[in-house]
């Protein structure tokens, strides 16, 4: 039974994937050796093992970003770009040994049957929670599950002695592609958008809207972070800043025709003032977009240079449940650009790039990057000067800040401290800062982090046996009573509230504001 099953993905395999682009010799030449392991191997063959192994391979002679997604990690990596899961809706943080729900997501199962953030979950099931060591993701399963199923948890809440049992049927669940949309002053809007997903569109013309009828003149674009997802979704992103019939990206490969990507007449900011932000992580589809309202002189752009991913993968579904990304194409930006990065040193250097680039200083002086002539492009209104292969380079360059980091903030933050201390202080205070604290706007103007609370830090730290260093702890303590009351705003109301806090410190952004606000500089700067 161990000998059909191998021979039979293989087949496959060669029909899909290998084409006319392996030769038939090259073909059965792995037949006949999985062929001869199977029939001849001295012990019993752990097929299913043998042919992942053999797959991942092949995939990594190939380039960096084709890849093996086994049957069981299919639903997980396509939940952030499909925009959705099935469960009951609730975030939580295990709070030592016991279950805390810190958010019930609106309009979800959860918040509908009453379960409250500060609630404790004590059953799931008839399975005891609290009390056991059980790893996020156990946690997960089990309050998962198909759309319209039922799963009791039985709830301690507050001082009630009595435990609070709630069914709950499981629903779709959102999982949403802006994390931030909010007002900067009277005329500034910020959008924030942390992948490219079936719903990333929608997403910000609602948001747009919103910030329109709040009286936006001028649009920040967050891009920051943000890795990719869909093509289709980038494209319709850079149309609704793109008048009609211009060229947003196109792709094409060695098995793949030339694919052309144009803007439409539906674009809903198509004469304004626009800067995208982008850093190193951005990437993919972040690169589509922000390549094309550079090249098209329709955006400023600002921050760090961006990833450096030009391919475009394929989904390709295998016999058992499992898939192939494969890489078909190459994407291109409307001047011509491929912004690809080099990966002929292999995936392990490929994966190191980053590092590098951080080692050679590039993140803090922008002439540390030099790009050869053959690179240089054109942009297609104003004819200026930029850059292809190796990711998109900003307009105006602005480093990292590395002032305020240091090894004691690093593993106080890595080790889960300053989150574990929030926490704590969100279960016992959120009566109290509710009542104090009626609006966000409110708690941004008036909440200060006390001392009280950051030497319960420091407690919390030596007892994970990171040693106090108040050399260190002065550099930093700014940027950590940030981070709490970041987290702090987010537990009362939402990663939007979050990032507002958070932005303050956002170098690229501040530089934003700064060209909208003086008379005549995001015209200068672009020209």
């Amino acid at each position: 039974m161990k000998k059909f099953p191998i021979i039979f993905i293989f087949s496959i395999l060669s029909i899909t994937i290998f084409g006319q682009g392996i030769s038939s010799l090259q073909q059965r030449k792995l037949t006949n050796a999985i062929s001869a392991i199977s029939n001849l191997y001295v012990d019993t063959i752990n097929d299913k093992k043998l042919i992942e192994t053999a797959i991942e391979a092949m995939l990594k002679e190939l380039d960096p970003h084709s890849s093996y997604i086994s049957k069981t990690e299919v639903d997980r990596v396509n939940e952030p770009l499909e925009g959705s899961f099935e469960g009951v809706g609730i975030q939580f943080q295990m709070l030592e040994d016991t279950l805390l729900v810190v958010q019930t997501i609106a309009g979800c199962p959860a918040a509908k049957v009453g379960v409250l953030p500060g609630d404790r979950i004590i059953y799931i099931g008839e399975e005891i929670i609290a009390g056991v060591k059980m790893q996020n993701s156990d946690i997960m399963k089990r309050l998962r599950g198909a759309k319209g199923t039922e799963v009791t948890v039985k709830i301690k809440r507050s001082n009630n002695p009595e435990l609070i049992v709630f069914k709950i049927i499981r629903d779709k669940i959102p999982i949403y592609s802006v994390d931030a949309a909010y007002m900067i002053g009277k005329e500034i809007g910020y959008i924030k958008i942390n992948n490219f997903g079936s719903t990333t569109v929608d997403e910000f013309q609602k948001k747009f809207t919103l910030l329109q009828k709040s009286g936006m003149k001028h649009l920040i674009l967050s891009l920051q972070g943000n890795g990719g997802g869909y093509l289709t979704a980038a494209h319709q992103l850079a149309d609704e800043f793109l008048s009609k019939n211009k060229l947003v990206v196109y792709t094409q490969g060695l098995n793949q025709p030339k694919s052309v990507m144009e803007s439409t007449a539906k674009g809903r900011f198509e004469i304004g003032k626009l800067i995208v932000l982008i850093d190193e992580y951005s990437a993919s589809a972040s690169e589509i977009v922000s390549g094309a309202l550079q090249d098209w002189d329709r955006a400023i752009l600002i921050g760090r240079r961006t990833f450096g991913k030009g391919l475009v993968q394929r989904q390709l579904p295998l016999v058992d449940g499992s898939m192939l990304r494969l890489t078909t194409a190459r994407y291109y930006t409307p001047t011509g650009r491929c912004i690809q990065k080099s990966y002929k040193g292999g995936v392990d250097k490929y994966e190191k790039d980053l590092y590098e680039r951080y080692k050679h200083g590039e993140f803090l002086h922008a002439d540390s990057i030099h790009f050869p002539d053959s690179l240089k492009y054109q942009t297609l209104e104003l004819k200026r000067t930029v850059y292809g292969g190796g990711g998109i380079m900003p307009d105006i360059f602005v480093p990292i800040d590395t002032t305020r980091y240091t090894d004691y903030h690093r593993k106080i933050v890595a080790r889960g401290i300053v989150n574990k201390l929030t926490i704590q202080y969100i279960d016992k205070n959120r009566l109290e800062l509710k009542k104090k604290f009626t609006s966000f706007d409110k708690f941004k103007k008036n909440y200060e982090i006390d001392d009280n609370l950051l030497e319960q830090l420091k407690s919390l730290a030596e007892k994970e046996k990171i040693a106090f260093d108040s050399t260190q702890y002065a550099i930093s303590k700014p940027l950590i009573s940030l981070q709490i009351k970041a987290l702090i705003a987010r537990d009362l109301w939402d990663i939007n509230e979050y990032y507002q806090i958070m932005d303050a410190e956002n170098e690229s952004l501040q530089k934003a504001i700064e060209i909208l606000n003086k008379q005549g500089e995001y015209e200068k700067t672009l020209k």
